[in-house]
C-alpha cells in the first residue's frame, strides 16, 4: 500500500512538472519572404526583362533587389515584448537570405503585434560596425550621414523619349546638406503584421508588392526620379511614405 501511494504521488509529481513545461515552450519563428508585382510572383527568373507597369505608366524591369530588415518584435497585450536577436539582408538578386531563422526562441502564447524594422533604427545605423553588410556594399558614404542603405531597387525604363534609361531607387536615411549644418530626418519604418497565436513553431510567410513603391500615396514618375535618389532628401521622404503600404502578411503556418 505504501509503494502503491509513493507511485501516485510521483506520478502526479511528474504530471505537474510536465504541465509547468507546457505553459512555458520556447518555440522557433522562420520568416520567408517573397515578392510580387500587384498579384504576379517576382523572382529574380523575372529580372533583367522590361515587364512591368508601376502606377504613372512607366515600363520597366528589375535587376537588382536587396532590403534590411531588423527588430522583429512578439508583443503581449499587457505590454510585455520579445525583441529576436539579428537581422536580415533579402537579396532576391542572387536568391539569398530569403528565408530568416533568428536563434532567439519565443514562449508560446497570444501576441497582439508581431512587427519588424524597415532598415535600422538609428541606434543600430550607427552604433556598430557590422562586416557582412560592408563587405555586401551596404555602406552609406559619410557625406550622406554614414550608415546602412534600407533598400536598394534598381532596373531599367522605357523614358519619354523611348529610350532604355537605368534607375536606382536605393531607400537610406533622409539627409538635407543644402544648409551650413545638416538636417536628417528618420526614414525607417515599423511593419506591423497584427495579432497571432503562436503555439509551436510558425513560420510567417511575409509579402512586398514592389509595386507599391511606385503609386501609393505618392505616384512615382521614373523620368523625374530615377537616379541621385540618396541624396535628394524629398525623394527619401517620399519612399518612406509609399513604403507604409508595401509588406503584408501572406500567412503563418504551425
Amino acid at each position: 500500500m505504501k509503494n502503491i501511494l509513493l507511485i501516485a504521488i510521483s506520478s502526479l509529481l511528474m504530471a505537474c512538472h510536465t504541465d509547468n513545461d507546457d505553459n512555458i515552450s520556447q518555440v522557433n519563428a522562420t520568416f520567408n519572404f517573397i515578392h510580387y508585382w500587384d498579384d504576379t510572383k517576382v523572382t529574380n527568373a523575372d529580372f533583367n526583362t522590361i515587364q512591368y507597369t508601376n502606377a504613372k505608366g512607366d515600363e520597366l524591369s528589375i535587376e537588382k533587389l536587396r532590403y534590411l530588415i531588423s527588430k522583429i518584435t512578439f508583443q503581449k497585450s499587457n505590454g510585455e515584448t520579445f525583441v529576436l536577436d539579428g537581422y536580415n539582408l533579402v537579396d532576391v538578386t542572387n536568391g539569398t537570405n530569403l528565408s530568416f531563422a533568428p536563434t532567439t526562441t519565443i514562449p508560446t502564447g497570444d501576441y497582439s503585434d508581431v512587427s519588424f524594422t524597415f532598415g535600422f533604427n538609428n541606434e543600430d545605423n550607427y552604433n556598430a560596425n557590422y562586416q557582412d553588410l560592408n563587405s555586401s556594399s551596404w555602406s552609406v558614404p559619410e557625406m550622406l550621414g554614414g550608415g546602412y542603405h534600407y533598400m536598394q531597387l534598381e532596373g531599367k525604363f522605357i523614358d519619354n523619349t523611348a529610350t532604355e534609361t537605368g534607375y536606382a531607387y536605393h531607400a537610406i536615411r533622409a539627409v538635407d546638406n543644402s544648409g551650413a549644418v545638416p538636417v536628417f530626418e528618420n526614414t525607417f519604418f515599423s511593419v506591423n503584421l497584427g495579432a497571432v497565436s503562436i503555439t509551436k513553431n510558425a513560420t510567417f510567410e511575409i509579402r512586398m508588392n514592389i509595386a507599391e513603391w511606385f503609386k501609393n500615396p505618392n505616384t512615382w514618375d521614373l523620368n523625374v526620379l530615377n537616379n541621385m535618389l540618396m541624396p535628394n532628401f524629398d525623394a527619401q521622404i517620399l519612399m518612406f511614405e509609399n513604403g507604409q503600404h508595401v509588406f503584408s502578411l501572406e500567412s503563418v503556418t504551425q
